[in-house]
């Protein structure tokens, strides 16, 4: 069998912060179990939210022109997906809302043009896990952005394994106390490449 490719999405405006830790330590479980992770993070790429030009309804393509078309070929070369974003005001933060909502284009391939969003005859079932942390632990923080997560899923078609979810985490840092935090998420990785 070859090398499981994962890509793994920091999604936080913050240099690392804690959803960045937990996706680190997420991609070195990843790796230890044999993947092959490549990290990238939201804030080092420029492009705008969806702008409903319904553009991709025609090719399955967006035809708007900037980074986002670097991240799409990787989103659909990946066996394995690891999804970290941040909760604000109760819900997947800015930068992670756009990466699911510029997915128009695999939701007008899947189901405008009825394809297959990412073909793969012999490939590895695709499968993707969610992080996050929220500063607030009010009921409900995190189900507007599991919601949203699995609905990216769905139409990437990959297969949501799991969402791990710390709540009151908020200063810079502070997941690195987490008394479970950093192993659940390093087993994580492991598990998502291994089974």
């Amino acid at each position: 069998m070859s090398q499981i490719n994962c890509l793994a999405i920091g999604c936080s405006p913050r240099l690392q912060g804690n959803t960045s830790t937990l996706l680190e330590h997420a991609v070195q479980g990843a790796e230890s179990g044999g993947a092959r992770c490549e990290k990238i993070f939201l804030r080092s790429f420029k492009f705008s939210p969806c702008i409903a030009c319904d553009g991709c309804h025609k090719e399955g393509k967006c035809v708007v022109k900037d980074d986002m078309q670097l991240i799409y070929d990787k989103l659909l070369t990946a066996d394995r997906l690891i999804l970290a974003a941040p909760i604000f005001s109760m819900g997947i933060n800015a930068m992670g809302k756009a990466l699911v909502d510029r997915g128009q284009r695999f939701w007008a391939t899947k189901y405008i043009l009825h394809k297959p969003v990412a073909p793969r005859p012999e490939g590895p079932e695709r499968r993707g896990i969610f992080l996050s942390a929220a500063g607030t632990d009010l009921p409900g923080v995190f189900d507007c952005a599991v919601r949203s997560v699995k609905y990216y899923y769905k139409v990437l078609d990959v297969k949501y394994l799991n969402q791990y979810c710390y709540s009151k985490v908020d200063t810079k840092g502070e997941i690195l106390h987490h008394p479970i935090a950093l192993s659940e998420v390093f087993q994580a990785g492991f598990d998502l490449v291994s089974n």
